[in-house]
Parts: C-alpha cells; structure tokens; sequence
C-alpha cells in the first residue's frame, strides 16, 4: 500500500526496535472498506453491537428484540475482525467483532483491505479519547443519535505504522492489559457472589424468623424479632432548591442525587440559603440511602459524606446498627424491586419502604454479622479499586502508544 508522506509523528511511548520505522496518516477507507454480504443462510448467529463487549451473538447477552426470517435475509455477514459502525462518534461507536454472524443491515461494516493491517491494533485505537473526538470535530452538524456514514468515517484520519509488527505489538500489549483486567474482574465477581451467598445464610429466608447459619457463640439465642422499618428507623427525604435561583446554588454543602449514593463527592453544591428555604435535609456519613425514582430505583448505600439530599433519597437511621439494616436492606433489594417495581419499571416511596419488615436479633448479634459483612466489602472494595487502577493504567498506555492528532497537521 502507497500512503502520501506527510508530517513525520511518533507517540510519546515507543518500543526501541520501532524508532527507525515512520507512520503515516491515512483517510479511514485507505485501510478498510465497506462490505454489504447479505449471502447467507440465516444460521449465522444474530450478532448484538455493545459498547463494552463489541459485537457479541445475542443469545450471549440480555437482547430481547424478535427478528422475523424474512428480514434475516437483507441481514450483512460479519466476519471474525470485522468493525462496525453502530453510533454516534460520541459515543465511540466503531466495535470490534470476535464472531462470525450477521448485523442488521442499519449497520455499516468495516473490513481491513490488505493483511498488512492489524485489526486489533485499530480496535484498539478506534476507542481513543484522541480519534473520537476527531469524528466529532468532522461531524459536526450532525444530529443526535444518527449513525456515522462510511463517507464521514473516511473523512477521518488515521494513523498507520509502517511497520505492521508495531501494530501487531502495540496491540499485543493492549491486549495483556485486557486479560489482567479480566482476571481481576472475575476475581471481583466472584467476591460479590461470595458475598452474596454469605447474606442468604446469614440474614432469614423468606417466611423464617431465623437464619440458616448462626456464629457459634448466638447458637440457642432465641428468635429473632420482626420489626417494620418504620418502626426500626427514622426515616425522612429530601428536596431541591428552586433551581432557577441562582443564590441556591454553587455553596459548599454537597448535593446528594439519586445516581451519587454511594459516591465520595457531588456534582452540585447548595448555599446555607438554598437549603433554608427547600425541602433539602441534611445526612450525615454513615446514613442508609435509598434511592427512590430513577433508573438505580431501589439501590442502597451507607452515605459516604455529610450531604444535603433530595427528594429522590430516602434517609434511614436505625436506633442501633445502621450497617447492619444496610446489608439486611442490600440482603432483601431484589426481592423489593420485584414486588412493588413491577417489570423493572416504576418508583419506590417512603410508605413502601416503612412497611418492610425486618428480623432483629440482639445488638451483638447485629454487630457480628454487619462486622462481618463489612470486612468482605473492605475486600470488595479493594480488588474493585485495583480493577479501575488497571483500567487507568490502560487509559495511560493508549494516550501514549498512539501518535497524537494536535502533534500533527492531519
């Protein structure tokens, strides 16, 4: 493949045998073209493009679309390697497909033109900060939620290593990071579901007044006593400012929203005027929160900060032990949501929550348990930060192993 010299770049980061070798920038359909193979027989798995995954066979994932047979045939075969252009520029919308299978002829799919180009080197570099917003800057005008064309992708620059061992190493690298991460995410997962299991033990059953397993030192205690969270907890939520007064807002008082629960900091502040006159309570750390509306309705979390929060957050404080109703709360959530969020869809309230009951034992009892459970967290915790320190790490390595576009005119 010939490529128009232009300006010489390399990336901050660079493997030593590579420095001689020189990268050119390249229109996006120098190196891939645009396939539309609709020959086949529709027992190729339906494939499903995502974000996190890239395009996976639906049945892998929760899809819930029905596709009749006779749309089936107008469907594009997808290749193992395969790119395809499924979103807004955004959004970082250009996946990478392990699969064979066939999309939906709404997407456009990208196959490299010749073997000189390694596809995981470009599924990589395709979901850089640097190219996204590159595709931003080119489609501008363009109307939310539209897809890119495979004009617009063209009209994209992009880096080519002369070298395709570079490519190949660079992308080899990448992908280390990616099995590390993998590993510690399943390590993740499986402290959850440790977790998880340890609450089903440890707190009653449905329709039980005692729990499977007891600490040996509670074995012959009695039963435990049922007590409504109303009558357990103080209970109270929020309010918002008006927020078309802008003395309200821009305080020091952090305001607490239903998707920051479980979050060290806030993206708003309120003044000590604001929330004098709203609705807005105070929490402090170590409150229980519970989301009420939105799309994390029925989540959980002890407060990490003193806040204001909202009308959207009920506020617990157990007369004893708010650790232990958090986990007993986190224990008994999906059995919540199931029976007053009918289908995933709807809202909490104050009444609903204050008429769960709960099984208390004694206050030691409690405190072992939630002592317990907390540790597990403290280990939760700990391998959920080394997972997004990983991911940091890759961030860094990406913004580096690639040339940089301001470096260069392209």
């Amino acid at each position: 493949m010939r490529m128009s010299k232009k300006k010489e770049i390399v990336p901050k980061f660079r493997f030593p045998e590579f420095q001689r070798d020189g990268i050119d920038f390249v229109h996006g359909n120098k190196l891939f073209k645009s396939i539309t193979n609709k020959n086949h027989n529709s027992n190729l798995p339906i494939l499903a493009i995502t974000q996190d995954q890239g395009a996976v066979p639906r049945d892998q994932i929760e899809y819930n679309v029905t596709v009749t047979d006779k749309s089936l045939s107008n469907y594009k075969v997808v290749e193992v390697g395969d790119f395809i252009i499924s979103l807004r520029s955004f959004q970082g919308g250009i996946e990478y497909s392990r699969f064979k299978g066939i999309c939906s002829p709404a997407y456009i799919v990208l196959r490299k033109r010749e073997e000189n180009i390694s596809e995981l080197y470009y599924k990589y570099f395709f979901k850089t900060w640097r190219y996204i917003q590159s595709l931003n800057r080119n489609l501008e005008g363009i109307r939310d939620g539209k897809m890119i064309s495979y004009s617009q992708f063209s009209s994209v620059k992009v880096p080519y290593p002369r070298s395709f061992k570079e490519q190949q190493k660079i992308a080899d690298c990448l992908s280390s990071i990616d099995e590390l991460i993998d590993a510690e995410s399943r390590k993740l997962k499986a402290l959850e579901k440790y977790k998880k299991g340890l609450m089903q033990k440890l707190f009653p059953a449905e329709g039980k007044t005692l729990p499977e397993w007891r600490f040996p030192e509670f074995q012959g205690c009695g039963e435990w006593k049922s007590k409504s969270i109303g009558k357990a907890c103080k209970m109270f939520s929020g309010g918002t400012p008006d927020t078309s007064k802008k003395e309200f807002y821009g305080g020091t008082i952090p305001f607490i929203r239903s998707a920051e629960i479980n979050k060290s900091s806030t993206e708003l502040f309120i003044t000590e005027e604001g929330f004098k006159n709203s609705s807005a309570k105070m929490v402090k750390k170590g409150d229980i929160l519970i989301a009420l509306y939105g799309a994390n309705s029925g989540e959980v979390a002890l407060s990490k900060i003193d806040g204001a929060i909202n009308q959207a957050i009920l506020c617990l404080r157990h007369e004893t032990n708010n650790v232990f109703v958090y986990h007993y709360f986190t224990h008994m959530k999906n059995w919540i949501i199931s029976k007053y969020i009918q289908g995933g869809q709807g809202n909490l309230s104050g009444q609903i929550i204050k008429s769960v009951n709960l099984y208390f034992p004694k206050a030691e009892e409690q405190q072992k348990i939630a002592d317990f459970l907390s540790e597990i967290d403290t280990m939760i915790t700990g391998q959920s930060n080394k997972v997004e320190q990983l991911k940091a790490h890759k961030k860094g390595l990406m913004q580096g192993l690639f040339p940089s576009f301001e470096e260069a005119d392209v």
